[in-house]
């Protein structure tokens, strides 16, 4: 048995199964206005706190839905990851998403965290592979989540 059998293995009991909830992370005037600037999206509702606080349905600034996606990486990495499934690997890629969902948006200064759901796992080859998690990012404070996503990554094994 290779290191990806086991963890396929691992990875097939675990269907459907939740894999736990992350940390808080707290989105910042700061850091919306570095994504404006990195995709060139400076629309008011993102990085006119004046503005956005008398012409917006939100009374403040939001968060590009996009940087909630991209934020997915930090927020789901402090969701514990069970070990039988790291050993011998090499590396996790992006694959892509099936689906996602931008539901609700993110004010500044809202507090963030990503739970997930184990949807699927295939073994791609003998050393990788692919597993799809249905994430949702919760706001706190809110009955309505920020966004849902089916992402699907690539995980590769010695």
């Amino acid at each position: 048995m290779t290191h990806a059998d086991d963890a396929f293995a691992s990875f097939q009991q675990r269907l459907g199964q939740p894999e736990g909830t992350g940390d808080w992370w707290t989105v910042t005037q700061e850091q919306i206005d570095a994504f404006a600037d990195v995709t060139d999206d400076h629309q008011f509702i993102h990085v006119d706190p004046a503005r956005a606080a008398t012409e917006s349905p939100w009374g403040t600034t939001i968060a590009h839905g996009f940087l909630t996606l991209s934020l997915l990486t930090p927020l789901s990495s402090s969701i514990p990851a069970r070990s039988e499934t790291l050993t011998g690997i090499l590396m996790g890629v992006n694959y892509g998403f099936d689906k996602v969902r931008f539901i609700n948006p993110v004010k500044v200064g809202s507090r963030i965290r990503a739970s997930s759901v184990l949807a699927k796992a295939e073994q791609r080859d003998a050393n990788t592979l692919q597993v799809t998690r249905a994430v949702t990012v919760e706001i706190e404070g809110e009955s309505k989540p920020a966004l849902s996503a089916e992402w699907i990554t690539r995980l590769v094994y010695a």
